[in-house]
């Protein structure tokens, strides 16, 4: 089972970092969205990570083209047929992702694998809804990709022992550090990291202390390279209460309940850093 064009679903700021770390290890990338501009916005994300790699000396600028000779733009699906693996990265909604394999599985061959980016569904309800379940498989990436080492790879009930191989041997070519994790809402990174970002959002929704006071406290006294409500605003706030709603449902466990106050800053369009402001204002 030989990888040789990927495509990519979502050029968001997961996407186009998937496309890119594809792109360095040598693989011909296609970067899909719903809409040129969107790909285009993507691409243009690449190009700005790949000139600051110049710009500090890590690539020459030759490098930098030969990786984005590998990239083209997509709005159609139907540009799946000649890729033998497609990661999907679109939005943290279980109904989008099942319409994308769905549709995807009445594009690409039998042989084709199909990952998922998801940070918290689980693969196998994904799994069920595309024809040959055994090439399903999750491949969660860590934001921002091009930085982060850790890609978590989450097998389905029925994934192949063969895909999970694929996967595994193809995060160490991206030059990620694979770590298996069985199919749970939230896997690990978010079964840990989001309780304590709600925690800390419970926090300051309870006035114990400022938001600069709450970061300081986890970035001092227990070493976090940054605080969570912070990293919440990195994340997007969006996105840290559609993973609670999912674990909160998910397992139907009180302790996973999202604060109060991260549902009121998402309904008033205070996501983080996209928006310019979530708990900290962005200029």
């Amino acid at each position: 089972m030989e990888i040789k064009k990927i495509m990519v679903i979502g050029s968001g700021q997961m996407g186009n970092g998937i496309a890119q770390v594809s792109a360095q290890a040598g693989y011909e990338v296609i970067l899909n969205d719903m809409k040129e501009e969107f790909a285009e916005k993507g691409l243009a994300n690449i190009i700005k990570n790949l000139s600051r790699d110049v710009d500090k000396g890590r690539k020459s600028e030759e490098e930098k083209q030969t990786i984005l000779d590998r990239i083209s733009l997509s709005t159609d699906k139907q540009d799946a047929k000649d890729c033998q693996l497609i990661i999907e990265a679109a939005v943290e909604n279980f109904e989008i992702k099942k319409s994308i394999f769905k549709e995807l599985d009445g594009i690409v061959g039998e042989d084709v694998i199909l990952a998922t980016n998801t940070s918290s569904l689980p693969i196998t309800d994904l799994a069920a809804v595309v024809s040959k379940p055994q090439r399903f498989i999750g491949m969660h990436f860590m934001n921002p990709v091009p930085v982060m080492k850790l890609v978590e790879i989450i097998r389905g009930v029925e994934t192949s022992d063969e895909v999970y191989q694929v996967i595994e041997d193809l995060s160490r070519e991206m030059a990620k550090d694979p770590v298996e994790v069985n199919d749970s809402y939230g896997f690990v990174s978010n079964r840990v990291l989001m309780p304590m970002i709600n925690e800390a959002a419970f926090t300051l929704y309870e006035s114990v202390a400022t938001p600069e006071a709450i970061d300081q406290v986890m970035e001092l006294g227990m070493n976090h390279p940054m605080g969570p409500l912070k990293l919440a605003d990195l994340i997007g706030l969006d996105t840290c209460l559609s993973i609670m709603n999912v674990l909160y449902e998910g397992f139907n466990d009180p302790k996973y309940r999202p604060c109060p106050l991260l549902k009121k800053y998402v309904a008033a369009g205070r996501l983080g850093k996209k928006s310019g402001q979530g708990f900290y204002k962005y200029d």
